[in-house]
């Protein structure tokens, strides 16, 4: 049997995290083995606990979500995966997230089954979150600035410049690996030659590298 997928919740709101201990211990193969509700109490709890996943509100006393990401991410040596909680789905708070290397969110309003099958799908890490909601805020923030020419395009083979336009489509290793017509090992080492030479921690991060830059454009 595996190791079950170990879970912090981070929110500034008591009832919030029992909701979500309810629904999430109530699985099997899930066990949240923290609480914080403060952003610098989240840091500290998780570089404690090491869990597989963390449930980060944005918006938290101390110091935000997005800066607790950030300093989660930055010191250690094997981070979690975080995924952000918020209100709304547009929310630059979101984006800036995302951007510092967040794995992807989660509206509050989300079903338990949604809520769920979230925190199973970042642990893979082979999957978009909801990939659709990630292209388009993406998308909507590279059409605010001039996109500027990335050193890595150049470096990018053109086997893996195809695989990132198809990461950016929200498609996983095995779709990719069905449109290109080569085994999914192949594409696994073609994403993880991408993500090195794009300096992203994971395909949320790429994406949003892949639209900043205009190496996708937002047609």
């Amino acid at each position: 049997m595996s190791a079950p997928i170990r879970v912090v919740l981070a929110d500034d709101e008591r009832m919030v995290r029992t909701a979500l201990r309810v629904i999430l211990d109530a699985e099997d193969g899930l066990e949240v083995v923290g609480e914080a509700s403060t952003g610098a109490e989240a840091v500290s709890v998780v570089r404690a606990e090491r869990p597989d996943v963390v449930l980060m509100d944005v918006r938290m006393p101390e110091i935000d979500g997005i800066r607790a990401t950030e300093q989660i991410l930055a010191g250690m040596a094997e981070p979690p995966r975080i995924v952000v909680v918020t209100t709304f789905e547009n929310d630059s708070y979101v984006y800036d997230a995302l951007r510092v290397g967040a794995a992807g969110f989660l509206l509050k309003r989300a079903a338990a089954e949604e809520l769920v099958s979230a925190v199973r799908l970042v642990a893979r890490s082979d999957s978009l979150l909801y990939p659709a909601a990630v292209r388009g805020l993406a998308a909507e923030h590279a059409r605010r600035r001039p996109p500027v020419a990335p050193p890595w395009a150049g470096r990018l083979t053109e086997r893996e410049a195809e695989v990132l336009r198809l990461v950016a489509t929200g498609l996983t290793n095995a779709e990719i690996a069905d449109r290109m017509g080569v085994g999914p090992a192949t594409v696994k080492t073609h994403v993880a030659a991408v993500l090195a030479k794009l300096g992203a921690r994971d395909r949320t991060q790429a994406v949003i590298l892949a639209y900043e830059s205009g190496f996708v454009r937002t047609g």
